[in-house]
């Protein structure tokens, strides 16, 4: 796992230069650091998402918006299958939230040193 958030790491760093190589009208380092908060800013997202549903917050809405459509649309049908559904909060698999985590935080690190590097350096 160890390997894999820092192969991902150097892939988010890599597809920054070809975003940045592609995108930019000048090549400069406040451009660069532009891209980079385009790419950490997806992942933080992600993660915002992904740590709202692990709290639980969506579970009782989806809860019963499914009892709702199964007490509107299935009248006949006593199985009840609805309640053995997973809710969001059981959807998040550990493995992918750390990976998104990792990649949040050392993005966000990189973004520091570069605008560091930018505001104190150049």
């Amino acid at each position: 796992m160890f390997k894999r958030n820092w192969s991902l790491f150097l892939i988010n760093i890599l597809l920054s230069f070809i975003f940045f190589f592609i995108s930019a009208d000048e090549y400069t380092l406040l451009h660069y650091i532009n891209m980079v908060f385009y790419i950490c800013f997806l992942y933080v997202i992600i993660f915002l998402i992904q740590y709202t549903m692990k709290g639980g917050f969506f579970d009782g809405i989806t809860f019963g918006f499914r009892r709702f459509h199964h007490k509107l649309f299935n009248k006949n049908d006593y199985m009840e299958e609805w309640r053995d559904k997973p809710l969001p909060s059981e959807k998040i698999q550990p493995s992918v939230y750390h990976m998104i985590i990792f990649q949040s935080i050392s993005l966000i690190l990189v973004l520091i040193l570069l605008l560091g590097l930018y505001y104190f350096v150049l």
